[in-house]
């Protein structure tokens, strides 16, 4: 079965188009373009991190110009009140009401930045709404439109000023994705793109190529994508494998399992096929599992990191035959 089988031509094209434009915008972060576009497709909420300056946000505002849907912007900072993100009840005096002041969540693309830079009570803010796709204000829920995205950026943990995320929140993020810096030739290029301002670098003179109902209907043929039990199975035992690790202190839920799976189907569509292949599951195995995973301290103290640990398991649990 190929990706005709479950995308029209015209969705292919647009796929096509979606992927080129946002490559020209953060030029030579093409595995960062495509993740990201990952987490939008399977109806996920994505975590990008990096140090400040490598175009995180930049990244996150192309897509926002490159769909007609909703886009607000939160920016992060210590005294950031949970009320400053999902809105309150206000008493309107004249007529004698409460009235609901719905506040940035509600909207399709959510960009807060810089989110672990406020503390944990207002972080903890999003994760009704990540999860359960609406707020709750004065007893009352109040649903957030659809599609709905956040993609968080953050700083790494060695930045000045920057807290650890709840491992409730992190579990919420279908990725955790890296932003590294560019290479050489990617960053004259940028450098001279930006300067000579050869391009517009949030593409605001260029029509939006997504809306809602493009992107619900991308996100319901993906569902139709074939997953075969063995290629079910491989997902599930690599999930399970963190678990028995012996460095990785906290292994990765279900959730992951079922990440894995959402995240396998769009990168079969990506490939061109209808049909999920266990090189699928392997591409976004670290993305997924690895804001999951907590490592041990002996881990730790040999200098090992997520991504360490998670190749070594891809390396060692068997990969069902293609």
């Amino acid at each position: 079965m190929s990706s005709t089988d479950i995308l029209s031509l015209e969705q292919r094209q647009l796929l096509e188009d979606l992927l080129n434009r946002l490559n020209e915008q953060l030029i030579g972060q093409q595995q960062v373009v495509r993740q990201v576009l990952c987490c939008l497709l399977a109806g996920g909420h994505s975590l990008i991190e990096g140090v400040p300056g490598l175009g995180k946000t930049l990244l996150v505002r192309s897509l926002a110009a490159s769909f007609g849907g909703s886009y607000k912007r939160i920016q992060f900072t210590p005294d950031l009140m949970p009320a400053d993100v999902t809105g309150h009840a206000l008493f309107d005096m004249k007529e004698g009401i409460f009235r609901v002041r719905k506040g940035p969540v509600f909207c399709n693309l959510l960009l807060t930045d810089e989110i672990n830079r406020a503390p944990a009570k207002t972080q903890a803010a999003l994760l009704e709404v990540m999860q359960e796709q609406h707020v709750t204000i004065e007893g009352q829920p109040q649903a957030v439109p659809q599609p709905f995205m956040v993609l968080a950026t953050q700083n790494p943990l060695e930045q000045e000023g920057t807290y650890a995320l709840p491992e409730a929140e992190l579990d919420r993020f279908l990725m955790k994705i890296l932003i590294d810096y560019p290479s050489r030739q990617d960053e004259v290029a940028l450098t001279r793109m930006v300067t000579d301002k050869v391009n517009d670098t949030l593409s605001n003179h260029k029509a939006p190529l997504l809306n809602e109902d493009i992107v619900l209907e991308l996100r319901q043929n993906i569902n139709e994508v074939v997953v075969d039990d063995s290629c079910l199975d491989y997902a599930v035992r690599l999930v399970r494998e963190t678990r028995d690790s012996a460095g990785i202190r906290q292994g990765a839920g279900p959730r992951a399992s079922i990440a894995l799976i959402r995240c396998a189907r769009v990168e079969a569509v990506l490939n061109g096929r209808g049909f999920v292949l266990p090189d699928d599951i392997k591409a976004n195995a670290k993305p997924v599992l690895r804001h999951r995973i907590v490592l041990s301290a002996d881990a730790e103290i040999d200098g090992l990191h997520s991504d360490d640990m998670l190749q070594m398991l891809l390396d060692k649990v068997d990969a069902p035959r293609q």
